[in-house]
């Protein structure tokens, strides 16, 4: 019995010191991915048919949100730290900085596509039009007191039906689930949607030249009282809640809507509906694009980082008929595209 548990015992051993994430040495033979769940399902594709390419270990990806996969990313240089992070909207100056101050000096920003954000609810309801302003009006936490047309005050958010905001709209419960603070979706949601409906009062907008973090703090602050409820960064969760709460409203990105066309159907913004034409033309009003980061630092150290980024940014996965397009994934025209590609194959340093 003894021999046999010190032989299960090697044998994990042996396993640990040869699993993917850390060899004996000490170093790393595959590449370790995080951040935003909008790119998860893409770059997840990608790392598949990467590590079946046999040539490299398939990449292990992490669905963090995009704050939280960039935090990883920034964290330093060496096999422990992350070699991508993925995210739903640009790093911010912020994000930057911390990489320079933990060393992470030289980074590689790569645009892969475009993504609309959907106010969704689940197929077969009426199907719900909404301007960003009524957006803003439902979701932010203070917004002008509606009791007083001619007062340039604010109030904390009083709406609890959406027919309070406009007799046009259903005399039901607002209640939106949507993606964490640590989500890219959340903070790209608050600058276009929210954002967008709150310049649409110009005592507020004008805020924006006299102080602009206040300004900020107004448009795009959510309520906290319960009509936004968060559902952390599976946004599958979140499709699957709105099956069982037919009044409801999900925010997500538009690939997961594209990928559930039987249970969720997109509200239409701004007289737009949400679809891949409208996204890739600008028409939609709540899109924007998606990016990886790569660790310049970590190219030579971890294999197949290089090889990775050729696959990732190959016409057969973001082209205009790759196979992310198929997974719901908005591409670039030609030109950007060939850019992109350009930019990336030089490594060429992302700067703020």
């Amino acid at each position: 019995m003894r021999n046999k548990i010190l032989a299960l015992g090697a044998a994990w051993t042996v396993a640990l010191l040869s699993s993917p994430a850390t060899l004996a040495d000490g170093s790393r033979d595959t590449i370790n991915i995080v951040g935003s769940s909008t790119v998860y399902p893409f770059s997840s594709v990608v790392a598949e048919r990467f590590g079946k390419g046999g040539k490299y270990k398939t990449p292990k990806v992490e669905s963090t949100g995009t704050g939280g996969g960039v935090k990883l990313f920034c964290s330093g240089v060496g096999v422990e730290h992350p070699d991508i992070a993925n995210a739903s909207r640009r790093m911010k100056k912020s994000e930057y900085d911390n990489c320079q101050k933990y060393g992470v000096k030289d980074i590689v920003e790569v645009k892969i596509g475009y993504d609309g954000i959907v106010l969704a609810q689940t197929k077969g309801a009426k199907p719900l039009e909404l301007t960003r302003k009524e957006i803003y009006l439902a979701l932010a936490k203070r917004v002008p007191d509606p009791s007083c047309s001619d007062c340039d005050n604010l109030v904390t958010n009083p709406y609890k039906n959406w027919n309070e905001i406009n007799p046009a709209l259903p005399n039901t419960k607002i209640e939106v689930l949507g993606p964490p603070p640590t989500s890219g979706t959340r903070d790209a949601f608050a600058e276009l949607a929210m954002e967008g409906g709150c310049q649409s009062f110009s005592f507020i907008k004008s805020w924006k030249e006299k102080d602009e973090p206040e300004y900020k703090k107004i448009c795009q602050t959510v309520r906290d009282d319960g009509a936004y409820i968060e559902a952390g960064e599976n946004d599958n969760l979140i499709v699957q809640k709105l099956g069982a709460n037919k009044s409801a409203l999900g925010i997500f990105g538009y690939s997961f809507l594209d990928q559930n066309p039987d249970k969720v159907q997109a509200a239409i913004v701004d007289g737009v509906e949400a679809n891949m034409e409208n996204i890739a033309s600008n028409k939609y009003p709540i899109s924007r694009p998606l990016f990886f980061y790569v660790k310049k630092g970590h190219i030579g150290l971890i294999p197949g980082i290089e090889e990775f980024i050729a696959e990732f940014t190959s016409n057969k996965a973001i082209g205009s008929e790759g196979y992310l397009v198929e997974k719901g994934l908005i591409p670039m025209p030609a030109d950007e595209l060939k850019d992109v590609r350009d930019e990336t194959k030089k490594l060429t340093n992302f700067s703020m």
